[in-house]
């Protein structure tokens, strides 16, 4: 019987480094304040925050979490939280955004594996409103950064730009099409095809998303790390 003790003791040890999942560490480089959303399964401790210019924040994100982040732009919110955002705008009225979607922004995509591989992308497939990048530290595998690090509201199509340029539309969201949707007929890898539309996203940030089924160059994994969301990245550091 007493043998099995160190047998169960690294078990125990196993299963708690298992359910702390991982430190996520949200920066914010851009010349302006920030409000970061979270939305996914189960729902985090924050669905939306204020991250003003040059600080940064830290929180765990449970193993198995599935979900997505995203950053608003050009928000006013009066004292008791109440308010919008001209960008990425969650519709709940609310810094927090208590579950609520929202378009034309550009999208970290996480599922987060027990005790395996975490799966992780930057998306422009919703649209794109800032540059992000997704760094990592520790774990193991591939465990590569990607983002997107171009100003594409300078290049965003007059048909996809959204008021004075500070977002750029998604094609689908823009005009509604099954074609650009990817769904009904398109709904397959074999049917939905790149548009030109998404093949100027892609050419601007080839490891992002640029339509439902880039999966081959846009969707990375890594086991046991940390990640880093920064909005504003410096150019500098990053050759992609």
């Amino acid at each position: 019987m007493g043998s099995s003790y160190p047998i169960i003791l690294i078990m125990l040890v196993l299963y708690a480094l298992q359910a702390k999942g991982a430190t996520f560490t949200f920066v914010n480089n851009c010349e302006h304040t920030i409000w970061p959303v979270s939305l996914g399964t189960p729902t985090l401790d924050t669905t939306g925050f204020e991250l003003i210019k040059g600080n940064s924040r830290s929180f765990q994100v449970p193993t198995g979490w599935s979900g997505r982040f995203w950053g608003r732009t050009d928000c006013t919110f009066d004292g008791s939280g109440q308010g919008s955002c001209a960008t990425g705008d969650c519709g709940s009225g609310q810094v927090e955004c208590n579950g609520a979607g929202a378009t034309a922004v550009t999208l970290v995509e996480f599922t987060l594996g027990s005790g395996s591989q975490d799966f992780y992308d930057v998306s422009l497939v919703d649209g794109y409103n800032l540059p992000i990048m997704v760094d990592v530290s520790g774990g193991s595998g591939q465990c590569a950064s990607t983002g997107c690090i171009e100003d594409l509201n300078t290049k965003c199509p007059i048909e996809l730009r959204i008021d004075n340029g500070s977002a750029c539309r998604s094609a689908c969201d823009a005009f509604g099409t099954p074609e650009y949707c990817c769904k009904g007929e398109y709904g397959s890898p074999s049917t939905c095809r790149p548009s030109m539309y998404s093949q100027l996203f892609k050419s601007a940030c080839p490891k992002s998303y640029s339509y439902a089924y880039d999966d081959a160059t846009s969707t990375f994994t890594c086991t046991g790390a940390d990640y880093t969301i920064t909005f504003c990245p410096f150019l500098s550091r990053y050759n992609i």
